[in-house]
This record gives structure tokens, C-alpha cells and sequence, in this order.
């Protein structure tokens, strides 16, 4: 953690950290949190040519890669990140995300089976050309 950043007109300060300090706690590149910035996901603010992060872009870090790792694409994770802003904030933040889930919880049951039945198929071919073969010796 580098700093504190003071709030204008606020007595209570906020905790800051520096890219090599957040890439780090999350296990990406700086490249990778450069990007969302481009991308406006995270928005830290800049001193010079540093950039301190403060802990909203933290918790947004955390939701993109929450969301990467379960399949989502980066727009329905601006999305979801976006609507806890919205007039019903959370409520419809979360109602947006149980639909995304179900969505991507169909995706995926679909592919499992797409994939139990090429194993299937892998076993079948693999079993003939096992009998193929021991035919042929």
C-alpha cells in the first residue's frame, strides 16, 4: 500500500496502492490492469505518470476477474459493475447477474455435454480400432 488520498472536504482517508502493487495482489499483469483502465473498468487516480488505485478500483479488479474466470465476456462485467451505480443499485445488479448466471450455467451444462458425448465418441473409435488392430496381429 503506498499512500492515503484525503477526500476533499472529508476527515477520513483512503488507503491507495500503485499498478506493480495491485497486478500483484491479483496475479495479473500490468498490462492486463492498463487495459481495463483503457477500457474504463478501473479509473485510478493519476499523480504525474503514477496511477494510485484506490479501494473502488480494487473491488472492481476483483468483480472483472470474478467475472473472467466464470466465462463472462468483459461487457456484461461492465455491465454488472455499472448497474450497482444505477437508481436501484444493488438490486438490480444482482438481478442482472442471476439471469447472466443462468445463462452461463446453461452454456456450460450444454458444453459438458457436448463433451461427455465426443468421450463417448473417442471410446467407441478407440475401442474398434483397438479390435482393428488385434485382428491384423
Amino acid at each position: 500500500m503506498v499512500g492515503v488520498v484525503t477526500s476533499a472536504g472529508a476527515d477520513k482517508t483512503e488507503p491507495t496502492w500503485t499498478i506493480a502493487e495491485i497486478a500483484a495482489e491479483f496475479g495479473v499483469t500490468h498490462r492486463t490492469v492498463r487495459h481495463y483502465e483503457e477500457l474504463g473498468l478501473v479509473t485510478p487516480e493519476r499523480r504525474g505518470t503514477a496511477r494510485l488505485y484506490q479501494r473502488r478500483d480494487r473491488t472492481r479488479l476483483n468483480l472483472i476477474l470474478r467475472g473472467k474466470r466464470l466465462g463472462f465476456p468483459l461487457e456484461q462485467i461492465r455491465t454488472i459493475i455499472d448497474l450497482y451505480d444505477a437508481p436501484r443499485g444493488k438490486a438490480s445488479q444482482l438481478e442482472y447477474c442471476l439471469a447472466q448466471i443462468d445463462d452461463r450455467r446453461a452454456d456450460l451444462e450444454h458444453r459438458r455435454r457436448d463433451i461427455d458425448d465426443a468421450l463417448a465418441e473417442l471410446d467407441t473409435f478407440a475401442a474398434r480400432c483397438r479390435e482393428d488392430l488385434d485382428r491384423l496381429r
